[in-house]
């Protein structure tokens, strides 16, 4: 019976379609997957989508539908994109099946019921987009720490998780298994900046919206996030309190998460907290991969600056999507996708390098010896030289791989077949052709190709599949042993370009100008959601903010935020009050000091990297990137706005 190999990823939030970035926990996962079969592995991937939460419900109400036909579209797009890719998942689990939800809830209840989870009240800073609560030494800038974006303030009744019980245990866990985190620096990371500051009580439930798992014996609560989505990984299994299935008691534990590095506290704090409680083993690892960046920025659905996968596979094929991937993301360092490096890497490394080694030897095959030739067992020096450099690719690649370094793994493949390409310039097939004493060295030359590139095609399985098969098939040969002169010889067919170069200027310019249409789109939508998401006021709640005009007297940068200017300002009161204003910007402090301002001046002190902001001053949004502080210079300082 072949040894089990359960890997999941982490399931896609449906607030939007996924871009790029979020599709390459599928890509990484399938590849790894993939390798692991190759390996003899019984082999399963679950992947799946996240769907529920105070976010699914904005979206849902700015759209005019329910959430649950709002998630079932968004959830439909999420499997197309991952379809697209040429995934091989054996699960696709949703949030808001009914076996899952019924699981949940046992899990909840179980956890209450052993006293791991209790009730109180939660008073704090949230962040919508990312459902989560925040103290205000947490904000970075004021901002949410994960994402940037504004947090709003939020008291509500809630249910907590005992994080606190299982810190000692959960160190434990991580010293007597030093694989867990990989990378490994990861570990530094969840135990300097969490573990040791001292874990707080996980909040697990909401009340202030209601899509979401209801609590079975509280209806005024849903259960949250971190107990709702993580559980996915047992539950997509069988996973339940009292009588877990025999396909659960297969798999688990996971043998691998594959998850990006911004939810790595909640995957190797938060869950293993909640197996602990429920007395189930742990995963053995987490992949904690780097992010994918557009350009120099990180991926927003909100900006618009976004590159879809199935876009992008529709127009060039789901290899070169999986080959950009899985090649340009390092183990431990973000990665990065343009139009002009996506081309590139294609005309270099596919069209230049893979598809040309494959397509010309394939021709001088046919040319020379009308597609048939043998391994003769000739041998001489540059034979030798190419097949030592086989054999080491091999080796390189399974250590690559199996340690989860993907993109050098893509670049050992590439170096050989580079090194295929520098051996046909030594032998000189064309030349070996014109003297018929040659013929059998010639022969040896063709049949030393083709056995590489049938090498190359098995290493790139997990890679590029199609491209893989694509190859075999001209080869006209399954063969995928990964031993060199495994074959005796070949019957190759007909030459076929396997990526054909790209015209980089012409496509990079059609390419740019959706992308301007996304962002476009993107903003609408944004303005959408916004609107719908502003709960309406009455008057006298208006009445409670305290307007008045005030001169800045003195500005200059916060030393610790890029963001952050520290206004001295005069409200005509007396005492001068510090505001700290996230407009650096837009602004320099001589571009401020002696206007006039209006000021929020019984907003309640909060401390923004080390200046203790008494206020805060207003200015508009005047479109994506341009900020402009109202000014009301010629209104007297001390003033009431009304």
């Amino acid at each position: 019976m072949n040894k089990k190999f359960y890997i999941t990823t982490a399931i896609a939030y449906t607030s939007r379609k996924p871009h790029i970035g979020n599709a390459y926990d599928i890509v990484l996962a399938d590849a790894i997957a993939r390798h692991k079969k190759s390996q003899g592995y019984d082999v399963f991937l679950m992947t799946g989508s996240d769907e529920h939460g105070q976010k699914i419900e904005e979206y849902a109400k700015a759209k005019g539908i329910e959430p649950k036909a709002y998630v079932d579209e968004i959830s439909g797009e999420i499997k197309a994109v991952w379809d697209s890719l040429d995934t091989q998942y054996d699960k696709f689990i949703r949030t808001t099946d009914a076996d899952h939800e019924a699981a949940v809830k046992k899990i909840f209840k179980k956890l209450y019921d052993q006293g791991d989870i209790y009730k109180g009240s939660y008073e704090g800073k949230y962040c919508v987009p990312c459902e989560s609560f925040f103290t205000a030494s947490q904000l970075k800038d004021g901002k949410c720490p994960d994402c940037g974006r504004d947090v709003i303030d939020s008291k509500e009744e809630a249910y907590f998780l005992k994080l606190s019980k299982y810190a000692d245990r959960l160190v434990k866990y991580y010293d007597d298994n030093p694989d867990f985190f990989q990378p490994a620096s990861r570990k530094a990371e969840m135990v300097n900046n969490f573990i040791k500051p001292g874990l707080t009580d996980l909040c697990v439930s909401r009340s202030s919206f209601k899509w979401g798992v209801p609590v079975d014996f509280d209806d005024k609560h849903v259960i949250y996030v971190w107990i709702d989505a993580l559980s996915n990984y047992i539950t997509g299994i069988g996973y339940d309190t009292e009588n877990p299935s025999e396909q659960y008691k297969k798999l688990w534990p996971a043998d691998l998460h594959v998850i990006g590095k911004d939810i790595v506290r909640f995957h190797t704090i938060y869950w293993p907290i909640i197996l602990m409680a429920l007395g189930e083993p742990l995963p053995k690892q987490v992949l904690g991969h780097p992010w994918v960046l557009f350009g120099e920025d990180k991926m927003s659905k909100s900006k618009g600056n976004v590159i879809y996968a199935d876009e992008l596979s529709a127009r060039f094929g789901s290899d070169a999507v999986r080959y950009y991937l899985l090649s340009e993301v390092p183990f431990a360092q973000d990665g990065n996708i343009t139009y002009e490096a996506f081309i590139a890497k294609f005309n270099t490394d596919l069209a230049n390098t893979l598809g040309n080694l494959v397509n010309r030897s394939i021709a001088m095959t046919n040319k020379y010896f009308d597609g048939k030739v043998t391994n003769g067992g000739q041998k001489d020096a540059l034979d030798d030289e190419l097949f030592a450099v086989t054999n080491e690719t091999i080796e390189k690649f399974n250590k690559q791989f199996d340690s989860y370094h993907t993109a050098d793994a893509c670049e050992t493949v590439m170096e050989l077949a580079r090194r295929c390409n520098k051996y046909i310039d030594e032998t000189m097939p064309w030349a070996l052709a014109k003297d018929e004493n040659q013929k059998a060295r010639l022969e040896a030359v063709m049949y030393n190709l083709l056995e590489n590139i049938r090498l190359l095609s098995v290493l790139l399985e997990p890679i590029m599949p199609k491209c893989a098969k694509e190859i075999r098939n001209q080869l006209c040969t399954d063969n995928k042993e990964l031993k060199v002169n495994a074959t005796e010889g070949f019957a190759v067919g007909t030459p076929s370009p396997l990526f054909s170069r790209l015209d980089a200027d012409k496509i990079i310019e059609e390419l740019t100008k959706e992308m301007e249409e996304k962002m476009k789109a993107a903003k609408a939508e944004n303005d959408a959601v916004n609107t719908v998401s502003l709960a309406q006021i009455g008057i006298e709640d208006f009445m409670k903010v305290e307007l008045k005009t005030a001169k800045i007297l003195e500005c200059e940068p916060v030393k610790k935020a890029k963001k952050l200017l520290k206004l001295t300002l005069d409200d005509g009161s007396g005492t001068n009050r510090t505001v700290a204003s996230g407009i650096a910007k837009w602004y320099k402090p001589e571009d401020l000091i002696g206007h006039t301002v209006i000021l929020v001046s019984n907003l309640k002190p909060a401390v923004l990297c080390g200046v203790e902001s008494q206020g805060m001053i207003l200015a508009a949004d005047i479109d994506e990137d341009n900020v402009k502080v109202i000014f009301a210079d010629d209104i007297p300082r001390g003033s009431k706005i009304r």
